[in-house]
C-alpha cells in the first residue's frame, strides 16, 4: 500500500505578541491537562511537554495520568491508544493528519483477512497501527518490549507479527523464534543509506553506531547497539564513547544533546538529499498547533466504545507482560 506523505498547512493566525510557552503552561493549569510528547517531535514541543518518551513509556503515562485532558504531541495511533486507555478523558491531537506509514500499510480489512488465513497463529502487533487493527490482535508490543513479549509465548505457539517486517526480523534474530511477518516498513527507517553510513564511520572512527530495530537489516549489521528510542538515549548517557552516529528519526538527538551536552551526535543520512530522516507525520505538529488545540479544545480523538473495548484487551496484555 502506498503511503501519501502529508504537507504542513499553516496554522490559524495567532497574536504574535503571545509567548506560546507561557500560554501552553497557563492552559495546562486551567484545563488540568498533561502534554505527552514523542521523542520525534520538534524540539520546542519536547521542551513544553510534561513527559517525553517512546511508545511504551507514553502508553504507561497515558494509563496512569490523573489529568482531565491528555494533549498528545505525537501521531494519530498514539492518541488513539491514550483514548483506549482513558475513555472518560478528553484526548487532543494538534493535527489529525499526523498519521503513520506503518499504520497506513496495514489496513484493518487486509489484516483481518491475513489472520483468517492463519487461524492457529497468535497475532502480536506493533503499536504503530490503528485502533481497528489493535482490536483484531492478541497482544500489542513496542520496540522496547517486543523481544520480552515474544519470549513469554510458548515455543509451540505459531506467531504472526505485524506490521513492521524489520522489527519482526530483529525479534526473530533475538529470540530464535519463527514468525510470520506482515510486510510493512517505516518510511523513515528504511530510507537510511548504507553507503553514506560507511562514509560517516570512516570520517568518525571513534563514533558508536546506535540504531532503532525498525532499520533495514543491512544497516543494523553496522550497529554497536540496537534499541528503542529510550534505550538509545540511555545507552548514549551510559557509554564511555564521546560521539554517536544515530540511526533513527533525528528528533531524539534533541534529548541526547540535553542529557549529554559534552558528547557529539551525528544523524545518519538518508539515501536522498532531503530531510527524509525526519518523520513527515510527526513534524506536522507544531508549537502553534499545540497551543491552538488546547485553546480551542479541538481536534479531539474519539472512538466507538465497542471498538475501544476490543482494542483495550491486547494493550492491557502488553502492559501486564512488559518489564518495568
Amino acid at each position: 500500500m502506498t503511503t501519501t506523505l502529508p504537507t504542513r498547512p499553516r496554522a490559524s493566525r495567532i497574536d504574535p505578541r503571545l509567548d506560546l510557552f507561557e500560554e501552553i503552561e497557563r492552559l495546562k493549569r486551567q484545563m488540568n491537562a498533561v502534554v505527552l510528547a514523542h521523542y520525534y517531535q520538534d524540539p520546542d514541543i519536547q521542551d513544553v511537554a510534561d513527559y517525553i518518551g517512546d511508545s511504551l513509556g507514553l502508553a504507561r503515562q497515558a494509563a496512569e495520568t490523573e489529568a482531565d485532558v491528555i494533549v498528545f504531541a505525537g501521531v494519530h495511533f498514539m492518541a488513539e491508544t491514550a483514548k483506549i486507555l482513558n475513555p472518560t478523558k478528553q484526548v487532543l491531537l494538534p493535527d489529525l493528519a499526523a498519521g503513520c506509514s506503518l499504520a497506513d500499510q496495514c489496513p484493518a480489512d487486509r489484516f483481518e483477512a491475513f489472520r483468517q488465513q492463519h487461524p492457529d497463529h497468535l497475532a502480536i502487533t506493533y503499536v504503530n497501527c490503528t485502533a481497528a487493527v489493535k482490536a483484531l490482535s492478541d497482544i500489542i508490543c513496542t520496540s522496547s518490549n517486543a523481544v520480552a513479549i515474544v519470549n513469554q509465548i510458548p515455543r509451540d505457539q505459531p506467531i504472526l507479527f505485524a506490521p513492521d517486517r524489520n522489527l519482526g526480523r530483529y525479534v526473530i534474530a533475538q529470540t530464535g523464534r519463527e514468525m510470520l511477518l506482515w510486510q510493512g516498513a517505516c518510511i523513515v527507517h528504511e530510507t537510511f543509506s548504507e553507503k553514506k553510513l560507511i562514509r560517516l564511520k570512516v570520517e568518525h572512527p571513534g563514533a558508536a553506531v546506535i540504531a532503532h530495530p525498525e532499520c533495514e537489516p543491512n544497516l543494523l549489521n553496522h550497529a554497536d547497539f540496537i534499541g528503542s528510542t529510550t534505550a538509545l538515549l540511555k545507552y548514549a548517557q551510559a557509554s564511555d564513547r564521546q560521539s554517536f552516529i544515530v540511526l533513527t528519526e533525528a528528533g531524539i538527538i534533541h534529548q541526547m544533546q540535553k542529557a549529554c551536552p559534552d558528547k557529539t551526535f551525528i544523524p545518519a543520512p538518508p539515501e536522498a538529499s532531503c530531510a527524509c530522516n525526519e518523520c513527515p507525520f510527526m513534524r506536522l505538529n507544531t508549537l502553534e498547533k499545540l497551543y491552538l488545540c488546547m485553546r480551542d479544545r479541538t481536534p479531539e480523538v474519539d472512538l466507538d466504545e465497542t471498538l475501544r473495548l476490543k482494542a483495550l484487551k491486547p494493550i492491557e496484555r502488553m502492559l501486564a507482560m512488559s518489564p518495568r
